[in-house]
């Protein structure tokens, strides 16, 4: 089984940035295409960034598109997301997982992200 620990979320300013990193413990990180997701309250949790396992392929969801990018090392066992231009609408708890659908790790405790107006 493979622990997730997701960190780099805070207070920001409408505009502002922040860098989200996930630590995965175990061998098989590498393996596994990986996701960013979020969770803002009283909605459902979403996908908001993917990642292949050799980064060859990308995707954004459109809310996010143009302003967030995700990479990940694998010698690190990490992965990355580095959010700019931040709007009060991207306020959710973040949280890494596996990104291809097939299945899930037991969730992180997440990171807070809060976008100030």
């Amino acid at each position: 089984q493979v622990q997730l620990v997701e960190s780099g979320g805070g207070l920001v300013q409408t505009g502002g940035s922040l860098r989200l990193i996930c630590t995965a413990s175990g061998r098989t990180f590498s393996s596994y295409a990986m996701g960013w997701f979020r969770q803002a309250p009283g909605k459902e949790r979403e996908l908001v960034a993917q990642i292949t396992w050799n980064s060859d392929i990308i995707y954004y969801a459109d809310s996010v598109k143009g302003r967030f990018t995700i990479s990940r090392n694998n010698a690190k066992n990490t992965v990355y997301l580095q959010m700019n231009s931040l709007k009060p609408e991207d306020t959710a708890v973040y949280y890494c997982n596996r990104g291809d659908f097939l299945g899930y790790w037991d969730w992180g405790q997440g990171t807070q992200v809060t976008v100030s107006s």
